[in-house]
């Protein structure tokens, strides 16, 4: 070894070492990894690090850290934990940064925001539930399935949805994970837990390394153990195993004690249990080189041969759906029928965030719990105070660049030359724009961006004609679809007590309540077009209100979006005045309402 191997991390040279010394270049790990084919067997790749350059530590990240190749060493060498090291000792060296990567930190980061997090224990709480963020977001009633089974067994059940931090586990950010889940196992040790049941195997791994002493069992296992008596069902099945618990051998065994008791046959793959394969996300895999993550499906594919895959993570499973019939356990566990039909799917993205905040509202409604309270610390604290800063920010950001562009005499831009191109294309690009704002609001996309635009390209006048041509149009595609198209579709996704007491206001109300929720809006936009075509209110009046009340506030951000060529170079023209003052009064609406409502409830 090399002296410039000191320079290592000492458990990354420690493992280096080990494989040095005892790797035989056997090939059996080679062989059942894509990764090591392309790569080469351990002691190769360990030869290629020398300490002095970053870039032979990024092949790591190729690497799904599944584990495979240390189960079938003959030698036992701990070849997942040297690819982690490796992965740690990029970032150590500021090189594990990837842009592929950022949406699976952004998940994370709103996973351990205040706006996703929620701890209720009641009195004398010594367990909690703790789902996770995937199963929590496709399959939310299946959570409550899980919760009211548990609760039958300890009633002092609690729960808590937050995030585990595996994503950042495996992107090697150890400082970071370190810091953010000690701060969670210490408010849980305060409150006196000392059992986390989880259902997410990745938040199984976390707790087990760095639970401080909490016991970590799956509720897979406290359920077998509790007799769970699922609905009978019939067929043969197939266990997806996930990778990061290939050694949880109570956890695989209770799964297929649940799987016979309701009177199904299991059939093992050729590779199950402790030598089970990734479902081609292990590691962000599949972000930064998905050619490698479809490998490992494709051979998911094959071995189930067209059976139905049965797993217990939710991410394994919206992997191995796209090729193969694959559910989740509590699919089979609480509703067998639709899920042999083909009829029970789990919810992807957006609707999963959407389905989360509607669980977390869902619970915290329920009594009987003492303890209630939400993350104030991490890397997305979301406050009202942080929500009407934003405005600031913005005419900051917008100062700023105009004062660059003037101190740096750039060139202007001339939004004529813009103008003259719209003009010139026919009727083509407002038609465009239309079309896309329209789709906008049925797809969950953000209209904000999309209201910038319109400023921008078409000016105060027919900016506001164009958009709220296109966002009621929207508003009422979405509202068409969720009473007529696919209302059953729409109702599964869309359940909690909020959405409850708003179809009973609008009952009591009708249009007026349209009118509220647009003007202060109770409700996110595009959730709200969804809800109310659950309701009773006829689509006239809905479509009436929507464009009376959304008209303000698109006045309002087109003046000013229509202004922003003006601020960029350096004029604060009347128009920008107008657009600031619009924004900063429709902004102020939501603050001016509860104001009012705080002084109504200290009169009475």
């Amino acid at each position: 070894m090399s002296t410039a191997d000191t320079e290592l991390r000492p458990r990354l040279r420690a493992l280096q070492a080990d494989i040095q010394r005892d790797c035989t270049e056997c090939g059996r790990c080679v062989g059942e990894c894509g990764f090591l084919q392309r790569h080469g067997n351990p002691r190769q790749i360990v030869a290629r690090l020398d300490g002095n350059s970053p870039e032979p530590l990024n092949c790591a990240f190729e690497c799904t850290l599944c584990g495979l190749c240390t189960a079938v060493c003959p030698e036992r060498l701990r070849l997942d934990a040297f690819f982690l090291e490796m992965r740690r000792e990029a970032v150590d060296r500021n090189c594990g940064e990837f842009a592929a990567h950022r949406p699976l930190k952004t998940y994370e980061k709103l996973g351990t925001s205040r706006r996703f997090t929620l701890y209720r224990l009641p009195e004398g709480c010594t367990t909690i539930f703790f789902p996770g963020c995937s199963l929590s977001g496709t399959r939310p009633k299946g959570v409550k399935e899980v919760f009211t089974q548990l609760q039958r067994i300890d009633p002092q059940l609690g729960i808590v949805f937050d995030c585990c931090l595996k994503p950042s586990h495996s992107l090697g950010r150890e400082a970071y994970v370190a810091g953010m889940f000690s701060k969670m196992t210490a408010r849980l040790r305060e409150q006196g837990v000392e059992e986390v049941l989880v259902a997410c195997p990745n938040c199984h791994v976390m707790f087990a390394g760095f639970g401080d002493g909490l016991k970590v069992r799956t509720v897979w296992e406290a359920l077998a153990d509790a007799d769970l008596q699922p609905p009978a069902a019939s067929g043969t099945v197939t266990v997806h195993d996930p990778c990061v618990i290939r050694h949880a051998e109570a956890a695989q065994t209770a799964v297929r004690t649940l799987l016979r008791r309701q009177g199904l046959r299991v059939e093992e793959m050729a590779h199950s249990r402790g030598t089970t394969v990734c479902c081609g996300k292990g590691g962000g895999v599949d972000l930064l080189h998905p050619e490698m993550a479809a490998g490992w499906r494709n051979l998911r594919e094959t071995e189930a041969a067209g059976g139905r895959m049965i797993s217990y993570c939710a991410a394994c499973v919206q992997a191995l759906g796209r090729q193969t019939p694959t559910n989740h356990l509590v699919d089979v566990l609480f509703d067998p029928q639709q899920t042999f039909t083909g009829k029970k799917q789990g919810a992807r993205a957006p609707v999963t965030y959407l389905n989360r905040l509607l669980l977390k509202r869902a619970f915290q409604r329920k009594e009987g719990f003492a303890v209630t309270r939400e993350r104030t610390s991490g890397q997305m604290q979301e406050n009202s105070r942080k929500r009407f800063r934003k405005p600031l920010i913005l005419l900051a950001i917008l100062v700023a660049a105009a004062s660059a562009m003037q101190v740096s005499d750039a060139p202007r831009f001339q939004p004529e030359r813009l103008q003259e191109l719209i003009a010139g294309s026919e009727g083509l690009a407002p038609a465009l724009y239309m079309l896309i704002y329209a789709l906008a609001p049925v797809l969950f996309l953000p209209a904000l961006p999309l209201t910038i635009v319109g400023g921008l390209l078409f000016g105060p006048v027919w900016g506001v004609v164009y958009t709220m041509i296109g966002a009621t149009t929207g508003a009422s595609l979405a509202f068409l679809c969720a009473r007529y198209l696919a209302r059953d579709w729409v109702s599964a996704k869309l359940t909690g007590s909020k959405l409850e007491r708003l179809d009973r206001e609008v009952a009591e109300h009708g249009w007026k309540v349209v009118a509220f929720t647009r003007l202060i809006p109770a409700f996110p936009f595009n959730l709200l077009n969804y809800a109310l075509g659950l309701t009773k209110i006829p689509f006239s009046h809905y479509f009436v209100t929507t464009f009376v009340c959304m008209l303000p506030a698109c006045i309002a951000f087109i003046v000013f979006s229509s202004s922003l060529f003006d601020l960029v170079h350096g004029s604060l023209s009347p128009r920008a005045l107008l657009g600031i003052s619009l924004v900063a009064l429709v902004s102020l609406l939501p603050v001016g309402y509860r104001c009012l409502q705080n002084r109504r409830k200290g009169v009475a």
